[in-house]
């Protein structure tokens, strides 16, 4: 019997905490789809989901990271048109200046005012979800 499953993803959304006003750390990728992102990747096989996480903001970005909590899980299967993936999405602080690596062709520090409208995936939804459970306190609901 052959399964179609889902394929597993982190995303790190990472504050710079040594910053005024904590701002949020993108990507403009390099590969298909183009546009800016949330760092993140796929989970190898044999991985923890936190150490995919600290992995792929170490490869995107330059910088270890201190993940602060699991956010939400997203999985549409829409979010990512290549294949359906599952998002687990991580709180993350660092501290110092991000060099965009590995499928990054750059990155970007950005405040919520400033954040560029040609999000990849889901992106938009997340960081929506995220500055209001920053600046509120309120979860999205799920669903």
């Amino acid at each position: 019997m052959t399964y179609k499953n889902p394929a597993p993803t982190v995303d790190i959304i990472i504050e710079l905490i040594d910053r005024p006003h904590r701002p949020i750390v993108l990507i403009e990728r390099h590969f298909e789809p183009l546009g800016w992102a949330i760092p993140g990747g796929f989970v190898d096989y044999g991985e923890a989901a936190e150490v995919a996480a600290g992995r792929e903001a170490l490869e995107e970005i330059g910088l270890e990271v201190e993940l602060v909590e699991q956010f939400l899980v997203y999985s549409d299967p829409e979010r990512d048109k290549r294949q359906h993936t599952i998002s687990i999405v991580f709180l993350a602080t660092a501290k110092g200046e991000p060099k965009a690596g590995d499928d990054a062709k750059n990155v970007g520090i950005f405040e919520p005012w400033c954040v560029p409208s040609n999000l990849c995936f889901d992106h938009d939804r997340i960081l929506r979800d995220y500055w209001r459970y920053r600046d509120y306190g309120i979860r999205p609901r799920l669903g």
